[in-house]
């Protein structure tokens, strides 16, 4: 994770891999510096991208407007960033998802 400051407030950037059509959505955990997050939604027409933003969203506990896709639209390798959480506001929120 990386953080910047902005005119708007802090944005931080976080490595995701992804893995569309599970059987189930949410945060599967840590493989080293990239979160893994299972998604139901195919990989098809940007569904997938929507299911990975809203999975963080309710595990972030933010708003919808407070995290996007930046990079790997495509792809499994995903960058997002989170506006207004620091680095470890997010680890924690997301270990907490994670159980």
């Amino acid at each position: 994770m990386s953080t910047t400051t902005t005119p708007s407030g802090q944005v931080t950037t976080l490595k995701i891999k992804v893995v569309p059509g599970a059987s189930r959505s949410g945060v599967s955990g840590w493989l080293g510096d990239t979160l893994k997050i299972r998604v139901a939604a195919p990989p098809e027409k940007g569904k997938a991208n929507q299911a990975v933003e809203a999975v963080l969203c309710q595990a972030l506990k933010l708003a919808s407007r407070d995290v996007r896709i930046v990079r790997g639209k495509t792809s499994p390798n995903k960058i997002c960033e989170v506006y207004g959480l620091s680095p470890s506001e997010i680890q924690q929120r997301l270990y907490a998802a994670i159980g």
